[in-house]
């Protein structure tokens, strides 16, 4: 099991996340803010520069003392315990590391993965070690580093991989956000976080000590998957999907630490303005 992963952004590529998604230059940034070109590079180099910081802050619509929290490393999540049935691996992919989880009922035994990561093997060995019965495998988007091992786990566990419509792949059955399933007595309702992901679903899972919502990139500890399909679909959909969720629900992300709703509505940059 995967602990200690470090955040997924820094200060820096929240400002680039933020301006690449609302198409704002370099130039225009320096022209909303009053702050020279040369200032915003040094900036954005990673060079501290508070006044400047709280200016670009508001320009780009974030929360000016969650970054500057950031940029001053006085932001570290607080520790999220895995409730029992909750499991978080950690797998290298490239020049990164990608999360994968498995979630299983512990009175039936019945268990399920959610997004492959680089590798299953540590999921399929986990699931072997502790009898459970892997019977659905289920996407949050499918950007190669969260289906990669998926015909493998397929063949392994004879499960059955779930995506949603939006994002259709083979050897998986489309379903319409919305639907809800089921592993053994756990609930999972799904929830559409598009934006990062043209089909990005949230699965809320009810029925653990503590409620966890597996997110994928749509939302990481003090940051978001950029939104490479539409920026601000990504940040309404976090705001009306994701944080209204109780504050005690543990965000599993695709990337970087667990964290929780109620931290992320005032650690998270983008969230926190």
């Amino acid at each position: 099991m995967a602990h200690n992963i470090p955040l997924e952004d820094g200060f820096t590529d929240i400002i680039g996340k933020a301006q690449r998604g609302q198409s704002i230059t370099d130039e225009a940034l320096a022209g909303r803010t009053g702050i020279s070109l040369s200032a915003i590079q040094s900036l954005k180099g990673g060079e501290l520069d508070e006044a400047a910081l709280a200016k670009v802050s508001e320009a780009l619509g974030l929360g000016g003392n969650a970054l500057l929290a950031l940029a001053k490393g006085s932001y570290q999540p607080a520790p999220v315990a895995e409730p029992k049935g909750l499991a978080c691996f950690n797998t290298v992919f490239e020049d990164m590391t990608v999360n994968s989880y498995l979630v299983w009922d512990p009175s039936t035994r019945e268990a399920a993965f959610f997004d492959t990561g680089a590798d299953g093997q540590p999921m399929l060995d986990f699931a072997a070690a502790h009898d459970l019965k892997v019977k659905q495998i289920f996407i949050t988007h499918i950007h190669t580093d969260h289906v990669l091992d998926l015909d493998r786990l397929l063949e392994k566990t004879g499960a059955h991989a779930r995506v949603c419509v939006k994002e259709p792949l083979a050897g998986a059955e489309s379903f319409e956000p919305g639907r809800s399933f089921t592993i053994g007595n756990l609930t999972v309702e799904t929830r559409v976080t598009s934006g990062h992901a043209a089909g990005g679903v949230t699965f809320v899972v009810g029925g653990l000590d503590q409620p966890v919502a597996i997110v994928g990139d749509s939302i990481f500890a003090a940051s978001m998957g950029g939104g490479m399909v539409s920026y601000a679909d990504a940040v309404r959909n976090n705001r009306e999907q994701v944080l209204t969720l109780p504050d005690a629900t543990i965000l599993c992300s695709g990337h970087g630490p667990l964290t929780t709703v109620g931290e992320q509505k005032t650690a998270n940059p983008f969230f926190a303005a």
